[in-house]
């Protein structure tokens, strides 16, 4: 019998019981913050001020917070840094670093692109140059280290490796999109405690989507090439599903969506469009196929109730908020607004939306019309990066600073 998702992440990565942050995406792994989150105000201050804030190198991966400490993953010049902070005060708890000469083939940006993950007293990291690193939660101590580029030969792709690690009980599971002794290797799940392989699996290139649970032991990668479900025990392939643009020059970014009733949104943009999929025991189901509707280049929508909250468009050419109903793919509103991107965390009825013009947007999660209660810039404009929710503090960062806002 399978549990709720929620249940399942909570049993399988053995997650800390305060209102936390721990992973990408949140708690669950769905942009929705802790349970224990108190409800947000109607309105954000226009001199919102920081708690505290501290200097940030580059990189795209956003911070998660566990236990009073922020874990922020950056690079300073040829040190990939990890870095605990005092959540309350910013203050250093510890710092490791390691030396990386990954350099990004289109200049993009040579810093990490995966947000750690935290499970039990351990710390995962996932550098753009394919190094997974295991470190203390406590002191920062590096435990062990996996170099999926040797290891696994796994590809750099266009902008480096960037889906963010998944805990699954006791096991760290990586999109490295690779092959070991001549078997794939797309997936590779590395035991917590030693790094030594647990499995390797799915035969195709990783992507830039994180992998997320289904159930307690079933979970879903979109790779380069295809969506996968695989059983998380042993790495066996359960079932797949062509699902990638024709173009070659085209990312899967964003990472699938539940929608409750083994429904699951899937969404690209050059042309793939939004599938809604019925995830079976060992199939796919589509339920339907639209584009135009939710074309999602690379940020994750969130789902609250029957609805998807979610910016449509490419990132080029500018993008705007949307609200679809998820039986039938309509578009219930949309913002007027174009911008370049952004993500979202849900809180009750409101999503904190941080765009990449660097501004804070509250909006009510109301599928009947488009309610923006507030709007303040936080940070500078052009990063993309998400956000940590933990405790009413938000935790946030451009290209040279993080920042924690007291929200409540």
């Amino acid at each position: 019998m399978r549990l709720p998702l929620a249940a399942c992440l909570v049993l399988t990565a053995h997650f800390a019981s305060a209102a936390d942050w721990p992973q990408f995406f949140g708690p669950q792994r769905n942009g929705h913050a802790d349970a224990k989150e108190k409800a947000l105000p109607d309105s954000l201050s226009g001199d919102l001020k920081p708690l505290w804030e501290k200097s940030a190198g580059s990189g795209f991966a956003g911070p998660v917070v566990v236990g009073g400490k922020v874990i922020l993953f950056h690079r300073e010049g040829s040190d990939m840094t990890a870095e605990a902070l005092d959540a309350a005060t910013g203050k250093p708890l510890w710092r490791t670093v390691y030396i990386t000469d990954y350099v990004d083939s289109f200049g993009f940006d040579n810093g990490p692109r995966a947000v750690p993950a935290v499970a039990g007293d351990r710390v995962f990291t996932f550098g753009p140059e394919g190094r997974v690193t295991a470190m203390s939660l406590n002191d920062g101590k590096e435990l062990w280290i996996f170099d999926t580029a040797s290891a696994l030969q796994s590809g750099q792709g266009f902008f480096g490796r960037a889906p963010s690690p998944l805990v699954v009980g006791d096991k760290v599971i990586i999109a490295a999109g690779g092959t070991k002794d001549g078997k794939p290797a797309g997936l590779v799940a590395l035991d917590t405690a030693s790094g030594k392989v647990a499995w390797t699996s799915v035969e195709d290139e990783a992507g830039y989507a994180s992998p997320v649970m289904v159930d307690d032991k079933r979970l879903l990668a979109w790779m380069r090439n295809q969506l996968w479900l695989v059983d998380t025990t042993d790495g066996k392939v359960i079932t797949s599903r062509k699902l990638r643009s024709s173009m070659d020059a085209s990312v899967n970014a964003a990472t699938p969506v539940a929608c409750g009733d083994d429904r699951w949104l899937v969404s690209a943009g050059y042309g793939v469009g939004a599938h809604l999929l019925g995830v079976m025991q060992s199939s796919f189901a589509e339920i339907w196929q639209k584009e135009d509707t939710l074309d999602c280049h690379y940020a994750t929508p969130v789902r609250v109730g029957d609805y998807l909250y979610g910016f449509h468009g490419r990132q080029e050419s500018g993008m705007k908020l949307r609200c679809i109903e998820i039986a039938t793919g309509k578009v219930a509103w949309e913002d007027e607004e174009e911008v370049r991107g952004g993500t979202m965390i849900v809180v009750n009825d409101k999503l904190l939306v941080f765009t990449e013009m660097g501004e804070l947007w509250l909006v009510r999660a109301n599928p009947a019309k488009y309610e923006k209660l507030a709007a303040v810039q936080v940070t500078r404009a052009g990063h993309r990066c998400h956000a940590a929710l933990a405790d009413g503090v938000l935790y946030l960062r451009d290209a040279e600073k993080l920042v924690a806002l007291k929200l409540n």
